[in-house]
């Protein structure tokens, strides 16, 4: 019959223990129990929930259906083989679930049968007694064995009646039982010198089982005094793993006889088991017990060891004593560490708490050399949970991050008690799998893209990469460009871009004079679930190339050809006209320059190469120059690589006057203007006299702040706005007085403002350094940059303007004002400070400290002719005092015809 012993141990709600029992020998087949429902398992969950033994445990004799949890023998069971003299022999077992983890310890305790007889070590035994015995002696007989244990273990022993003889059987304290032959009434070797009596051992089973064997008794001649030991019963302590040699005990016996009937010989009583034999050695002359094999605690911690002393006197009579020996533990089994199941990987999103493996830990040793402390080694992010007794399961114990480790080498150490402490270490490795928690990121948030323009359409311009520190297909990232509008279109007719590796392509070409720049997103999106994104922007650069030739502006005329009058009368340096062109492209590309490729052999003409003032550069001569008109062709050239031109025929007509050459319209109101003409010898004193006296009083109140201020602080004037409009003429900054003066600080502003009649075109000034469209007709004043002027400047004004050498201050005005022969850095523009003219009295707005300081033309001379419309013989003609009365001619409806200079010194 099988019993089933159920005891429930529950341990955190999932852990649960059942006791079967079976008897040994039973037949392959035979049911132990039905684990599952025992347990009150639902059967139908038991494939899924992945019921299993656990490996370690797994047992040849006993068997489980993992389909319906029935637990059968599986191979015969021999108790004594398995548990030999044990009192309870029992087989462990444990089984677990999976989903949620459930463990289950199965214990089957081994049922014996009474299936060995008992059996005496020898079929004849022999005992000497001499007849001088007393009654009541006692002879200790050989025991019989019996692998039987409990019920069916040795019970009792029998002999032949007799009347000599009786049987005392006495039990030990580890249960066995011997017996013992005592003497009833004395002995008489004449009367018989043997008896032979039949020994039975019997066992307690149903039915009981015997062994026999031959008792022999001898009758000795009598020897009178026996081997007494000093205590029947000697306690000794013993440490495991003794070395063998090892002292036991030292036993002492004494016989009060005499010779050989008082020398004892010590020896191991008959009944000792063969085990104590192997273990222990005694020395028959000394009774010194030493350690003759390996003493193990864990095999056993008690030894019983029966000792006799007997006399080498005829008919000795043996004595005997008992000797316990206690074996005391010693710390020598290290922890053993096993582990049933082991999870591959676990994901970065798993919750702490999540099982990665279940492990057992054991300790054979006893006490505390078996308690066993276990924990996992490292800053790992896991952790021990004790589930049942001596088992164990690791836990994540904090959150996962592949990308910064995408696996963990987890070292379980368990250490015990003991003294010295012996530990065992395992490890397993946990792969983290991967979870898509990172979004591709751009290698930089902002692209720029620098395309030239003109550029092949389909071409590769850039590319942009995004990392992601994910794998597989978390990491696989597509490139796309999001929408939106570039000058009304779709930015996709601009850039496609490759989604596999981000390389982005032009879809047409650009056009530097048209798009200058545009700014689009660009996303990078990885293939995991759900989908992560992230943003760049590329901005893309047009760079400019030189593919716009000049295109020339002014002066404009028919045919391509324009004409421009040249005075016989015009001094050098004379504005014949300005050629003002334009460029599209930026930078270098739109930088001018302008020549003279034809037409000029014999030296007549210059051309400034930056302003594109085409000047007299000699005086005309009717000699060297007998014809009456002069084709240039004027080349236009930018700073490109490689450089574009352009060119323009302009046609100088050599005319008497500068009436004259504008057509005979104007020929009628000549005489009128020559009538009127004021007499120039009389304006000249005039005007001579009146700087001079200006100019005098300037220095008398410049003297006085000098001595004021100890420092000079000059205010100049000379904006274009003082030749207009002189709301802005002065800027009252001080300047330090040490800064000199140089030629690059004089800048070129355009002073001439509405011009009606002629039609002339009115071009913006560029600030790249070449001028807009300017026609002769159009002023200019100069002025310095930084807006000041050295004392000496001012000092030597009044001789320049003294002079009568007006020719020799136009060479030296058409030199220092920044054009012709002017040094490469001198400024001829600044395109911030262009003027423009009222179109009435040139005198109205000037303040009376620029006519007095003289520094705009504008101030001092005018740039009409007399009402009357002649043209006088030279330039006196144009010469105009200041206060006096003038009225522009209205006819004329050209504009102002007149240049002007401010004379710097090379030293200022």
């Amino acid at each position: 019959m099988i019993v089933l012993l159920l005891a429930l141990c529950i341990t955190d709600g999932v852990l649960s223990q059942i006791r079967y029992s079976v008897p040994e020998e039973a037949d392959h087949g035979t049911l132990v129990g039905n684990i599952a429902e025992d347990l009150g398992l639902d059967l139908t969950k038991l494939a899924s929930r992945r019921f299993q033994v656990v490996p370690s445990s797994r047992t040849p004799y006993l068997e489980v259906n993992l389909e319906n949890g029935v637990l059968f023998v599986n191979e015969k069971i021999d108790r004594e083989q398995i548990c030999k003299q044990s009192a309870t022999c029992q087989l462990n077992m444990e089984v677990f679930l999976e989903n949620p983890l459930e463990l289950f310890r199965v214990e089957i305790e081994v049922v014996d049968i009474n299936d060995n007889p008992p059996s005496f070590p020898e079929t004849d035994i022999t005992v000497e007694i001499s007849e001088s015995a007393t009654p009541g002696t006692r002879f200790p007989l050989e025991s019989a064995f019996d692998p039987d244990v409990g019920s069916n273990a040795l019970r009792t022993y029998d002999i032949t009646t007799n009347n000599y003889f009786y049987l005392d059987v006495q039990t030990q304290t580890d249960g066995n039982k011997f017996a013992e032959l005592v003497l009833e009434k004395p002995l008489d070797r004449e009367q018989q010198a043997a008896h032979r009596y039949v020994l039975t051992a019997v066992d307690g089973g149903q039915p009981p089982r015997t062994g026999t064997a031959l008792l022999v008794v001898k009758v000795l001649d009598s020897n009178d005094n026996v081997p007494v030991f000093d205590q029947p019963v000697y306690t000794v302590s013993l440490s495991e793993n003794a070395p063998v040699g090892t002292l036991v005990i030292q036993l002492n016996a004494t016989d009060l006889d005499e010779g050989l009937n008082g020398e004892i010989v010590y020896s191991f009583s008959n009944h000792i088991s063969s085990r104590v034999k192997d273990l222990f050695s005694i020395d028959p002359r000394t009774g010194r017990i030493e350690v003759r094999g390996e003493v193990d605690f864990e095999e056993s911690s008690l030894y019983q060891i029966f000792v006799q002393a007997k006399d080498l006197g005829p008919n000795a009579v043996p004595a005997h004593c008992k000797v316990l020996v206690k074996v005391s533990d010693v710390n020598d089994n290290a922890p053993e560490i096993t582990f049933s199941t082991v999870t591959e990987s676990v994901s970065e999103k798993a919750a702490p708490g999540t099982v990665i493996a279940l492990l057992s830990v054991t300790d054979r040793d006893a006490e505390d050399n078996g308690q066993v402390h276990v924990e996992i080694l490292g800053d790992v992010p896991f952790k021990l949970k004790s589930s049942f007794r001596n088992y164990f399961t690791i836990v994540t114990d904090g959150p996962l991050n592949r990308e910064q480790a995408d696996s963990y080498s987890v070292t379980v150490v368990a250490r015990d008690k003991g003294t010295p402490s012996l530990a065992t270490s395992k490890s397993i490795r946990v792969q983290v799998s991967d979870e898509n928690d990172n979004a591709p990121t751009f290698t930089q948030p902002i692209y720029d893209v620098y395309v030239t323009e003109n550029n092949v359409p389909g071409a590769y311009i850039h590319a942009v990469t995004a990392l992601d520190p994910d794998v597989g297909p978390n990491s696989l990232i597509s490139y796309s460009i999001l929408e939106c509008d570039i000058q009304g279109m779709s930015v996709k007719t601009y850039v496609s871009i490759n989604e596999e590796t981000g390389y982005l392509y032009a879809l047409r070409s650009f056009d530097y004079e048209q798009l200058k720049d545009f700014t689009f997103m660009v996303q990078a999106k990885d293939s995991g679930t759900p989908e992560l994104s992230s943003n760049a922007t590329v901005k893309v650069i047009i760079v400019d190339q030189n593919d716009n030739a000049p295109l020339v502006l002014a002066p404009l005329g028919k045919n391509g050809t324009a004409k421009e009058p040249l005075p016989r009368s015009a001094e050098p340096g004379y504005l014949v006209t300005r050629i003002v062109a334009m460029d599209a492209d930026d930078g270098e590309n739109a930088r001018l320059s302008y020549s003279i490729q034809r037409g000029n052999e014999n030296g007549m003409f210059r051309m400034d190469w930056r302003t594109g003032e085409l000047r007299t550069a000699r005086r005309v001569s009717a000699k060297r120059d007998p014809h009456q008109l002069y084709d240039l062709l004027i080349e236009v050239r930018d700073h490109g690589q490689p450089p574009l031109s352009s060119s323009a025929s302009v046609l100088v007509v050599l005319v008497d006057s500068v009436a004259e050459g504008r057509g005979s319209g104007e020929r009628g109101g000549t005489t009128k203007a020559k009538e009127g003409t004021l007499d120039l010898t009389l304006i000249l004193i005039i005007a001579l006299g009146s700087v001079s006296f200006i100019f005098l009083l300037v220095m008398i109140v410049l003297a006085v702040r000098c001595q004021k201020d100890k420092k000079l602080n000059i205010y100049t004037c000379l904006t274009s706005d003082c030749c207009l409009s002189c709301s802005s003429c002065c800027s009252r900054q001080g300047r330090a007085r040490k800064k000199k003066l140089s030629k690059s600080d004089i800048m070129l502003v355009q002073s001439a403002g509405n011009v009606s009649g002629a039609g002339t075109a009115q071009v913006p000034v560029e600030e790249s350094g070449s001028f807009g469209s300017h026609h002769q007709n159009q002023n200019y004043c100069y002025q310095t940059k930084h807006q000041r002027a050295e004392l000496s400047y001012l000092v030597d004004r009044p001789r320049r303007v003294n002079s009568s050498a007006f020719q020799e201050a136009d060479l030296v005005s058409s030199k220092d004002s920044g054009h012709g022969d002017s040094e490469q850095g001198d400024s001829d523009h600044d395109a911030t400070n262009r003027g423009h003219s009222s179109g009435a009295d040139l005198f109205s707005n000037c303040t009376e400290e620029c006519k007095a300081l003289g520094h705009s033309d504008r101030c001092w001379m005018p740039s009409f002719v007399p009402s009357d419309g002649r043209q006088g013989p030279d330039y006196r003609s144009n010469l105009h005092v200041p206060g006096m009365d003038s009225v522009p001619d209205t006819e004329r409806g050209k504009g102002f015809a007149s240049s002007f200079r401010v004379d710097i010194p090379e030293t200022a």
